[in-house]
């Protein structure tokens, strides 16, 4: 969305709501809006929840997913024309760092996982090391006495 500000991102999405509504003849989901105005996910969850807080659109969660509907699309003009993206990078930012390091401590959780199997194979094979070691030495000790 570079470039855009939040004004011009709310009249897109707004825009695809309406054409995917003509063009289906239902409600379009949050993907659906995004795929067709090029929006990534964030982006699009991001914009579609402010116009949600502002009534120019409702999100509704129902048996066939998460639809969206133009409630009063006349709102739009209140939005400030010189509003910059700032705001909008931001939260788009803060989230997707939010989101790596989340994943990076799904990593350090896994490495950590992987960590304490190998320790616990490498103890399970000495005891069985030990305990057939141990197995030998009473065959040996018992066939010697034989």
């Amino acid at each position: 969305m570079k470039g855009k500000d939040f004004y011009s991102a709310a009249h897109l999405v707004v825009a695809a709501i309406r054409i995917l509504e003509h063009q289906n003849s239902a409600s379009p989901s949050i993907d659906e809006v995004c795929r067709t105005i090029s929006f990534s996910m964030e982006q699009g969850n991001f914009v579609c929840r402010k116009l949600n807080e502002m009534d120019i659109i409702d999100i509704v969660e129902g048996a066939f997913g998460t639809k969206l509907f133009i409630k009063d699309h006349l709102l739009l003009e209140k939005i400030p024309q010189e509003a910059t993206e700032d705001n909008l990078e931001k939260e788009l930012k803060k989230f997707q760092n939010a989101k790596k390091d989340y994943m990076q401590k799904i990593e350090v959780f896994k490495a950590e996982q992987e960590k304490k199997k190998k320790n616990l194979f490498s103890e399970l094979e000495k005891k069985f090391k030990k305990d057939l070691d141990e197995k030998k030495s009473r065959q040996s000790a018992t066939n010697g006495s034989e």
